[in-house]
């Protein structure tokens, strides 16, 4: 269970939607790591390498799972929607269903693994967690075919950069698009 956490290359945000793309990545390798956890599970019960994934993986969704929602729905699907494109419009529509979707199912499962970071359970609801996996698995691929090929063909380099500068600012981090991003001192570091 050691390769339960690992951590992927991203792009720099000079480039948001490959940061969308990585994103995906990154969603699925978390899911990835839910279906190991229930497997371990099974196994080893709730042992430290349990709880610490689950950790890791409500952390992912309490955070940067949400960064990536609103990266879309308060940044490119607003943008997408001041073209004409009727088709992306509908898209668009159908994602943010999806979303409410995405939403519902992290909140049945977030409570489970809860209890499993926190030690104070042993398994998990094998069908929220497959529920869980396959709503993210479908509309991933859904964005990936669909949605950033359309955002490539229809977003300018004035629009790209705004998503950018919007996407780091959400993660408390100063957008330069020559040097790329760098982290703001806040003090919490």
């Amino acid at each position: 269970m050691s390769d339960l956490l690992g951590d992927a290359f991203a792009p720099s945000f000079d480039n948001p939607l490959e940061m969308l793309l990585a994103c995906h990545g990154k969603i699925q390798s978390q899911c990835t790591t839910l279906r190991k956890l229930l497997q371990h599970l099974s196994s080893h019960g709730c042992d430290a390498q349990a709880q610490q994934a689950a950790q890791a993986i409500l952390r992912y969704f309490d955070t940067a799972g949400q960064n990536h929602h609103d990266d879309e729905e308060q940044d490119l699907f607003p943008c997408l929607l001041t073209t004409p494109n009727a088709e992306v419009h509908e898209l668009i529509a159908r994602l943010l269903d999806e979303h409410k979707v995405l939403n519902a199912a992290w909140e049945q499962l977030r409570p489970l693994l809860l209890g499993i970071a926190e030690g104070r359970a042993a398994e998990l609801d094998i069908k929220s967690v497959e529920h869980f996996i396959t709503v993210h698995d479908r509309h991933i691929s859904l964005e990936n075919a669909q949605l950033l090929p359309q955002a490539a063909k229809l977003l300018d380099h004035i629009q790209l950069e705004a998503l950018g500068r919007s996407m780091a600012a959400r993660r408390g981090v100063v957008f330069s698009n020559t040097c790329g991003a760098e982290r703001v001192d806040n003090g919490k570091n």
